[in-house]
């Protein structure tokens, strides 16, 4: 039987692909860069022909690598970023528009306009979302009403809705797949939790034809297969999961109360709840951590827009670094900020604000303010962000983590990881395997195709490679999240 995995992980700044043995040990692995394009303020899109190619050659590039032909791989495993949204052509398979990236914010003046208490409620009660343009609804909304005939071809049958998974599983079928499994559908706020379904009157509200929609299946499941002549064999699809759900599975947080927290452009915080459908008090999100064998474990999660993508900022933008990897270094060249603050709202604030009309700012400078303060500042905003979260599910009731499990790029800094477990009180665990967002799809397509019988022996697979124990005063850890607090105040539009 083939014995490796293939794992396509689409994400916001980059494509990557990534084959794993059955034991999660990375065998190859091959990344792109993927553009990012602002053509309006606050709007970000992206190519979405050009993820494909660019997924095509990654995908190609660590085969070679490994040495591996398409015949030697059990099955693939798909991630995505979430929420961002698509819309193509059934018969060409052409996008009728740039893919709108989901920290994209043209629609939050309708967003606003439609927001009543009520109306909240009745989104919440549903989908478990609020009424943002972070969810893919409104953005769907705006291509039908902005692209000529858009809306007239759409409800004649002729295009075809999907977030990046099911913009790719379209692609690598050859259209012969139009699908999405259950976190990514769970994104659009037009999918019922109760029923685990679209749900006709959010379909109405919106203005979403039902003919655009992918079905919607398990995370393990039967996607198709790959066209022969892409890899030089079919390859089975049987994994997808959104990035952050992915990475909940790659870091084995399958028992309810387990948090893992995701370092990559922006910053995602999931607690699982288990088969529980936690409503959240304090505006965190109520979402699905997975849906295996039709059956849903429910988390909550707050989502932050800015966490690596405060560090491009720092090297493309105003180039205070030439890498990321500098930062680290200069953060370590100061002991404090001296009551400098950079909130990072960009493309607004997420989770426990909600408030895309605020932009970002640093506070608090003075004559002595350098490079390694901002830098320091840009680095601290993650984790004063982070623990902005764990205080909303702390505020919700939840019992609080033995200790937080993180990924993605930004788990490598060590200085940051340190510091969040101070400003935290919380242990930080970082993995053997820090992207556990493609280990989690892996994880999934092997599940699917047979390779493991349960998530029991996933769970055995998961290694600490380095903890962090909280080492700061508490009337410090106080006084910085309380500097923060009112950093925040002063960029929010409300």
């Amino acid at each position: 039987m083939p014995h490796a995995i293939l794992s396509i992980d689409q994400g916001t700044t980059s494509t990557r692909a990534m084959l794993f043995d059955r034991a999660g040990k990375v065998l190859a692995r091959a990344q792109t860069e993927l553009p990012q394009h602002y053509p309006a303020d606050g709007w970000v899109e992206h190519d979405a022909l050009r993820i494909w190619q660019d997924t095509l050659a990654v995908v190609r590039d660590a085969l070679a690598s490994a040495g591996l032909a398409a015949t030697d791989i059990a099955a693939i495993g798909v991630t995505n970023q979430r929420e961002t949204t698509v819309v193509w052509d059934r018969q060409t398979g052409q996008p009728i528009h740039p893919a709108i990236v989901w920290q994209d914010r043209r629609t939050a003046a309708w967003c606003a306009a439609h927001h009543t208490p009520e109306r909240e409620q009745w989104l919440a009660d549903k989908t478990g979302l609020l009424l943002d343009p972070y969810f893919s609804a409104s953005k769907i909304a705006w291509l039908l009403d902005h692209v000529a005939g858009a809306r007239q071809r759409a409800e004649a049958g002729e295009l075809a809705f999907g977030t990046i998974d099911s913009w790719l599983i379209w692609q690598l079928t050859g259209g012969s797949v139009h699908a999405t499994d259950a976190t990514n559908a769970c994104r659009t706020l037009l999918f019922n939790l109760h029923t685990q379904d679209w749900d006709p009157e959010l379909l109405d509200f919106f203005g979403v034809p039902a003919s655009l929609l992918p079905q919607v299946r398990d995370c393990a499941a039967d996607y198709g297969s790959s066209l022969p002549q892409l890899f030089g064999a079919a390859i089975p699809i049987r994994g997808v999961a959104g990035d952050q759900q992915a990475a909940t599975v790659g870091q084995a947080c399958f028992a309810p109360g387990m948090v893992k927290s995701t370092y990559g452009t922006g910053c995602f915080m999931v607690m699982n709840t288990g088969s529980e459908m936690v409503r959240s008090r304090n505006r965190l999100i109520t979402t699905l951590a997975y849906r295996l064998d039709g059956q849903p474990t429910f988390a909550l999660e707050g989502s932050i827009f800015i966490a690596g993508a405060a560090v491009q900022w720092l090297r493309d933008a105003v180039k205070l670094i030439g890498s990321a990897a500098e930062s680290e270094k200069w953060a370590r060249e100061v002991d404090d900020t001296h009551g400098v603050y950079l909130v990072p709202a960009f493309t607004g604030l997420g989770a426990p604000y909600w408030d895309p009309q605020a932009r970002g700012a640093i506070i608090g400078l003075t004559r002595d303010s350098g490079i390694a303060v901002i830098v320091r500042a840009a680095l601290e905003s993650v984790c004063y962000q982070t623990r902005d979260l764990l205080e909303a599910m702390r505020a919700d009731g939840t019992t609080l983590p033995a200790a937080l499990r993180v990924d993605g790029g930004m788990a490598g800094n060590d200085w940051v990881m340190q510091f969040l477990a101070d400003l935290l009180d919380t242990p930080v665990e970082r993995p053997t395997i820090t992207e556990t967002t493609a280990l989690g799809a892996a994880y999934l397509a092997g599940l699917g195709i047979g390779l493991y019988a349960n998530l029991e022996e996933i769970s055995q697979l998961w290694a600490c490679q380095q903890h962090f124990s909280p080492a700061m005063a508490a009337e410090r850890r106080v006084s910085l999240y309380d500097g923060w607090v009112e950093a925040v105040s002063r960029v929010r539009s409300k």
